[in-house]
């Protein structure tokens, strides 16, 4: 994407009522004035809360929305000239039960208040292989705390992937710390019995996995 082209992208979110850019020393004050009132304040209503959490182009949390007009969905990442796509095809489709945030993923706990949030859905994170790297993994022990404080005692996590390794390396670690895996497969387009709601929404990504014959994998487990 050219640099116009991103600067136009990052002109008109700034003018979506569906965006959320808060600067990072109002987050890291505790001065963000919607942790705690995601429902009351900006939803206008008390339905369940649902995280993604790198968000993209925003495909899964606008299909979520799609499909269940009963939540509210907040697609999360840093790159806001990526979810721009997302924002303006919500507005365009009146879908009201959808926003996005744009902020750092490490942050979530400042956005978030104690049991606020019903699920989380990581979808398709970079596994950050490089040991080095491991600090960013979005399945790491610091996340998954960050994870449990705002989720509600029952919420629940959803992680879907085409690597293997973050699979397995999550599972492992899930097992390690004695949390509930609801349901765990390594290709979820090879099992029958896989949720429809993880086979039935597909990113611009994941069709090209799909394309390439790459199996998609999938947990769902409690913290």
């Amino acid at each position: 994407m050219g640099s116009k082209n991103k600067l136009k992208r990052f002109k008109e979110n700034e003018t979506f009522s569906n965006v959320i850019q808060p600067e990072r020393d109002e987050i890291i004050s505790g001065g963000f004035p919607l942790k705690g009132k995601w429902r009351s304040d900006f939803f206008k209503n008390e339905n369940p809360l649902v995280l993604e959490l790198g968000c993209g182009k925003g495909e899964y949390a606008v299909n979520l929305a799609r499909k269940y007009p009963d939540k509210n969905f907040i697609g999360v990442d840093i790159k806001g000239a990526r979810f721009w796509r997302g924002a303006k095809t919500a507005l365009e489709e009146n879908l009201g039960n959808v926003a996005f945030l744009r902020t750092q993923i490490e942050l979530i706990d400042l956005f978030c208040d104690q049991g606020e949030v019903d699920e989380i859905w990581i979808t398709f994170p970079d596994p950050q292989i490089k040991y080095k790297r491991t600090k960013h993994r979005l399945t790491n022990p610091d996340f998954l705390r960050k994870y449990k404080r705002i989720l509600k005692e029952n919420g629940v996590v959803h992680l879907k992937t085409d690597s293997e390794f973050m699979h397995g390396y999550t599972l492992g670690l899930l097992h390690g710390l004695g949390c509930e895996i609801l349901y765990a497969h390594h290709d979820v387009y090879g099992n029958e019995y896989s949720p429809e709601e993880v086979t039935g929404i597909q990113t611009f990504y994941e069709k090209q996995y799909l394309e390439q014959q790459k199996p998609i994998t999938y947990i769902k487990f409690r913290l």
